[in-house]
């Protein structure tokens, strides 16, 4: 499987599809990590409070697949401010790895710890002990808060996205700033019977997951979709066998609320 990346700064490479791991805990998460990687995926994301670190870490490690083909994305939990490097560290040693490639806020602090925040993850990114850093589920203005702050922008802004929630104003928005859209819950957010997913996919021969994924990809957002089925999971893989065309992605882009 060959999937498109997105450049982020410092000559890093992210790929457009990735394999969520959100509610998928124990043996499930290594197991389903496992199918991701024989898959083709090449590039997980987990957080620390999805307490699946450690699985994601012992799959990628027995998986065969080498750390450098593998983009690890994690999450600092936004109620621990001021344990930013007691949280990297214990998150490292999870997952088995040296260095994590993406770094997010997982969600806004409260009032006041925001920068501080973003400023140890900066310090850590500068170190070397992720090559990336970003946030998650943060607004513009917030975003805006921390380049004026700091004057360094995050590399990516992970948020709740689909068709019905497409919004090229805000796409437009993270872009002028340089900063990547990355999405998740792109089913959860999704009517996958709805009758112009159903016809398209038809016209490709793919059922109306990959018709979603695919959409996001070609608008080059990141998407990570997740499960625990080998079969759903290969079959989401199989995005790289057919291009929607211009009226497609305008008629997907319609089934915004």
């Amino acid at each position: 499987m060959t999937i498109a990346s997105v450049p982020l700064d410092g000559g890093l490479s992210m790929p457009l599809l990735g394999f969520g791991t959100w509610q998928i805990e124990g043996q499930a998460a290594y197991e389903a990590v496992r199918e991701a990687l024989e898959a083709g995926y090449r590039h997980l994301d987990t957080a620390t409070v999805y307490g699946n670190e450690a699985e994601v870490g012992r799959a990628l490690a027995d998986s065969g697949v080498p750390r450098d083909e593998v983009f690890v994305t994690t999450k600092m939990p936004a109620h621990q401010a001021g344990q930013e490097r007691e949280v990297l560290a214990a998150s490292l040693e999870a997952l088995r790895v040296s260095t994590i490639d993406l770094w997010l806020i997982h969600w806004q602090p409260s009032a006041g710890h925001s920068v501080p925040m973003w400023r140890a993850m900066l310090a850590a990114r500068d170190e070397g002990l992720v090559r990336a850093v970003g946030v998650s589920n943060y607004d513009i203005k917030d975003i805006d808060e921390l380049i004026d702050e700091t004057g360094q922008k995050p590399a990516v802004n992970q948020i709740k996205w689909g068709p019905s929630l497409y919004d090229p104003a805000l796409v437009a928005e993270h872009r002028d700033r340089g900063v990547v859209v990355e999405g998740y819950s792109p089913f959860k957010t999704t009517n996958l019977k709805d009758p112009v997913l159903t016809r398209i996919a038809s016209a490709h021969g793919v059922d109306t997951a990959r018709v979603v994924l695919r959409w996001h990809i070609q608008h080059g957002i990141v998407v990570i979709p997740k499960s625990v089925t080998p079969e759903r999971i290969s079959r989401n893989a199989q995005v790289g066998g057919f291009v929607l065309s211009e009226d497609e992605m305008a008629q997907i882009d319609k089934l915004r609320r």
